[in-house]
């Protein structure tokens, strides 16, 4: 768990060390979050899911941005790292660079943060145990995030909190009166600070939400009124759309212990 001084721009950390001659894969789905992944040397293949066009890159670290597609990530069973979330906001402050340059990008973090993160992974592969990494990514996290610039735009991560808070549900027209903001205005603020239209950002965040209800037992049907689709149908459209593959394709990946799979 990251220091509370950092929360909820960061959202979680997660180490892994994976020790397998198997080659697996991962599907990760659109979050609504900014993922930097740093690697300790192992290559970590990023290509495009389901039917999505797209070619395959070879990483050992990556920086993600909002994506509005499904993509898989591969190895050939050995992997060793640590990988941080982030709130879009707290990414933009962070890293000194609008999101809208990373949006439905994967790209190495170098070309992002430069060479202090190349530092960073350097002093994490050298630390003795997970413990001390953490607590060298709360060191590192708190120092950026102090010698970050002012937003740009403060009002801008408010309305991604009335987003966020809604899962995608609260309508467009609502969040732009709420903050005072024209339509046009709403739709370029979030355009150049994160990447994406609200309303994408609306789709990605009731993808989330409907993802995390199928996998924890909800029924489809429940799952698409909660999330405000119109019926079952439009969800799994919906889901399809967005992941490469339908709800049941994807719960049944999710019982198979030689995918790695992330919702």
């Amino acid at each position: 768990m990251p220091d509370a001084r950092l929360r909820p721009g960061v959202g979680a950390y997660r180490g892994f060390r994976l020790t397998g001659e198997r080659p697996r894969e991962r599907l990760v789905v659109p979050s609504g979050k900014v993922s930097l992944l740093i690697g300790f040397g192992h290559e970590i293949r990023v290509g495009p899911a389901g039917r999505h066009p797209g070619r395959t890159a070879v990483h050992t670290s990556l920086v993600s941005g909002l994506h509005t597609r499904a993509r898989v990530l591969g190895h050939a069973g050995r992997l060793h790292g640590v990988e941080v979330t982030l709130a879009p906001w707290a990414a933009q402050r962070m890293f000194g660079t609008p999101l809208g340059e990373l949006a439905d990008t994967v790209t190495d973090p170098v070309d992002v943060l430069g060479r202090r993160v190349e530092d960073l992974r350097e002093a994490l592969a050298a630390a003795p145990d997970w413990r001390e990494r953490f607590a060298l990514l709360d060191r590192t996290l708190l120092r950026w995030s102090a010698d970050a610039r002012p937003a740009r735009e403060p009002g801008a991560r408010g309305a991604w909190d009335l987003l966020v808070r809604s899962s995608g549900t609260l309508p467009i027209r609502e969040v732009a009166a709420r903050t005072g903001w024209s339509m046009g205005h709403l739709e370029t603020l979030f355009r150049r600070e994160f990447g994406l239209t609200p309303k994408r950002v609306a789709r990605i965040l009731r993808l989330r939400r409907a993802t995390w209800l199928l996998t924890t037992g909800s029924r489809p049907v429940d799952a698409a009124i909660a999330c405000g689709f119109y019926d079952q149908s439009h969800l799994s459209r919906e889901f399809t759309a967005l992941t490469g593959v339908t709800p049941g394709r994807f719960l049944a990946a999710r019982a198979d212990t030689s995918v790695w799979l992330a919702g």
